[in-house]
C-alpha cells in the first residue's frame, strides 16, 4: 500500500496480525489507557514493536487527522506478492471481483473495500490514472479491508475487462438507464462488478466493454446511490444468490 502511515484501531491492528514486520513504531495517546489501548499496547509490545506516547496535537499532525482514535502507526508499504491472474488461478469456486471506475474519494474507496471483505469479493481493480490509491484515509474507513482485500490499480481497465471475459467472467456494469435490474441476474456464477462513481458514473469505453448493464431499483426521489452503497448492495446480491444455492463465495 502507498504511503506510510496508518490510524485508527482496526487499521494498525489488523496490519499488526498480516504483515507485523512492516509495522515500524506506534504512536499512542498518552493521556488514553482503557482497555482497548492497553490490548493494542500489549499486541504491539508483543510483536517486537517500539510503543511511542504521544499528545493529541502531535498525532493529529501525523495523521492529518483528527479521527484516529488516539493511534497512528508508521509503517513500510507490504509489497503485493501475486498478480490478478495469479490470484483469480488460485480462487477456489466462482471469481467475485469489485471494478471502481473513476472512483477519486477515499472515503469511498475506504468504505467499498470493507464492502468487498464482508461479502466475499476475492479483489478490488481500479484503473491507475482514474482513482485513489490506499493511503492513511483509505486504510482508516476500510478499518483493516485495506489489508485483507488485493487491490490492483491497473493501467487499462477496459483491457483488463477483456481478460477477465476471456476468463468467462460476466462483466456487470451498473446504470441509471437500464433495462434489466440487479435482482434481475443469475449471478451465482463468476461475476464482475463494474461501478462507476457518483455523479458522473462510468466511462463511455468502460461502460461499452461491459457484457451486460444493470440498475439498481430506486423508488424515491433520489437518483442514484453513493457508490460504496451500490457496491453493498450488488455484491451482497450476489453473496444472497450464491448461498441460497449453496455456491461457495
Amino acid at each position: 500500500m502507498s504511503g506510510t502511515l496508518l490510524f485508527g484501531f482496526h487499521a494498525v491492528q489488523v496490519r499488526l496480525k498480516m504483515a507485523p514486520d512492516s509495522v515500524r513504531e506506534v504512536h499512542i495517546d498518552a493521556a488514553r489507557r482503557d482497555a482497548r489501548m492497553r490490548q493494542l499496547i500489549e499486541r504491539v509490545q508483543a510483536s517486537g514493536r517500539t510503543v511511542v506516547d504521544s499528545d493529541g496535537a502531535r498525532l493529529d499532525k501525523l495523521a492529518g487527522s483528527t479521527r484516529h482514535q488516539g493511534v497512528v502507526a508508521r509503517v513500510t508499504p507490504v509489497a503485493v506478492n501475486h498478480s490478478l491472474d495469479d490470484l483469480l488461478d488460485g480462487v477456489e469456486g466462482p471469481p467475485l471481483v469489485l471494478l471502481l471506475d473513476s472512483v477519486t474519494d477515499p472515503h469511498n474507496l475506504g468504505a467499498c473495500l470493507r464492502v468487498a471483505d464482508g461479502s466475499g469479493a476475492h479483489a478490488v481493480i481500479a484503473p491507475k490514472d482514474h482513482a485513489v490509491g490506499v493511503n492513511a484515509t483509505v486504510a482508516k474507513v476500510a478499518s483493516g479491508a485495506a489489508e485483507s482485500v488485493p487491490y490492483f490499480m491497473v493501467t487499462n481497465l477496459a483491457r483488463t475487462m477483456g481478460e477477465l471475459k476471456e476468463r468467462d467472467i460476466l462483466v456487470i456494469g451498473t446504470s441509471d438507464d437500464a433495462e434489466q435490474s440487479i435482482y434481475d441476474l443469475d449471478l451465482t456464477g463468476p461475476v464482475a462488478i463494474v461501478l462507476g462513481a457518483e455523479g458522473p458514473g462510468m466511462r463511455a469505453l468502460t461502460r461499452k466493454t461491459c457484457d451486460v448493464l444493470v440498475r439498481i431499483p430506486m423508488l424515491g426521489a433520489v437518483e442514484s446511490l453513493n457508490v460504496s452503497v451500490a457496491s453493498a448492495v450488488c455484491l451482497y446480491e450476489v453473496l444472497r444468490q450464491r448461498s441460497r444455492q449453496g455456491v461457495s463465495a
